[in-house]
């Protein structure tokens, strides 16, 4: 397969879908769009739904992107025009502690999240806590992963189990473009 220009990334909250953007925009030479930055103004103020497709829109008309995730006021934009679809499908168990892991440090931290935005004790022990919408949408995460994995009219879709397969694949990929 010769290098995608346009790739969605998608799993579940704590899989690592950032960290593996980051890591393919460096590889691959292309732009990055944290979904995040897209999504949130300061004080965790969400962008209206019709706002964000329309920043998503944008985005995907280009020629090259990435982003990091795809919500459903607009995750049909990204789908048409991607290139590849990296799902990283891994255990509960491993994208909970690897979410649980790293929102601990950035309450230690204060590491800002997008635009000012941290994660407080308060919005981790909240009815909204990143935690608990990790437990409501995994499953529902993992089905749409595979329904788009198994549908010929959604872009191809590559599954990762585990950050081994994911690794021996990134191996594979040819390095960032010179110039």
């Amino acid at each position: 397969m010769s290098a995608p220009a346009r790739i969605l990334i998608y799993g579940v909250y704590g899989a690592g879908k950032s960290t593996l953007a980051a890591r393919l925009a460096e590889r691959l030479g292309l732009p990055w769009y944290p979904v995040d930055d897209l999504l949130w103004l300061p004080g965790w103020v969400e962008v209206p739904v019709a706002r964000q497709r329309g920043r998503i829109e944008e985005i995907c008309r280009r020629n090259r992107w990435i982003l990091d995730g795809a919500y459903h006021g607009w995750r049909d934009v990204p789908l048409g025009r991607a290139d590849l679809v990296i799902g990283l499908n891994y255990p509960r168990w491993r994208s909970f502690c690897r979410l649980l892991r790293r929102t601990l440090r950035r309450l230690v931290t204060r590491e800002e999240i997008c635009n000012g935005n941290r994660e407080s004790l308060g919005s981790v022990l909240s009815r909204d806590s990143i935690l608990v919408w990790h437990l409501v949408a995994f499953n529902r995460a993992r089905r749409r992963m595979r329904s788009w994995q198994a549908d010929p009219s959604e872009p191809p879709v590559l599954l990762f189990r585990s950050p081994a397969a994911l690794e021996r694949w990134l191996a594979g990929l040819p390095g960032r473009p010179a110039g």
